[in-house]
């Protein structure tokens, strides 16, 4: 058994408020669909390959999600739709990642803030003030469980900021 977990957080990217629809069927905005292009194409020599691919419900995050399988190539990768990944705490969120079988290594989770943000700040070791939209972490815990997860070291961080 791997002695090593890669937690990869994705916040959606920057949707689009314009339309009169509920918060969970939001679509991307141009400026956020640029963003996921512009990061996940940054990471196309670096990215780990997740083993599963954990999605919130809501259209901007699946729209994010598509954006990063297709430029990453992840379209063989196990997709899963997860209501309670729609969680803005982190509480949810972090249920679900230590529910995760140990047989996977590396998870690919899409979601929102104020969750990630909390996450990246209770498990990764560098202080992060927001994740912001389109923002991708990695971070690596020495586990062989997910449901024993505790300080991770945050091995990378690739916000859009960084890109422009």
């Amino acid at each position: 058994m791997n002695n090593v977990k890669i937690l990869i957080l994705i916040r959606h990217s920057k949707s689009l408020w314009r339309h009169n629809v509920s918060d969970m069927q939001r679509p991307l905005k141009k400026r956020g669909i640029n963003d996921a292009n512009l990061v996940s194409n940054s990471l196309k020599d670096g990215a780990s390959t997740p083993d599963v691919i954990l999605c919130s419900p809501s259209k901007r995050t699946q729209e994010t999600a598509q954006i990063f399988i297709d430029n990453l190539g992840f379209n063989i990768v196990d997709f899963k739709l997860i209501d309670n990944l729609y969680d803005f705490s982190g509480h949810e969120v972090i249920e679900v990642i230590k529910s995760c079988d140990d047989i996977l290594n590396t998870i690919m989770v899409f979601g929102h803030n104020n969750a990630l943000t909390a996450i990246a700040n209770n498990f990764g070791n560098e202080y992060i003030a927001n994740v912001p939209t389109s923002g991708f972490l990695e971070i690596h815990f020495e586990t062989s469980s997910w449901k024993n997860l505790t300080m991770g070291q945050t091995k990378k961080i690739v916000f859009p900021k960084h890109l422009k």
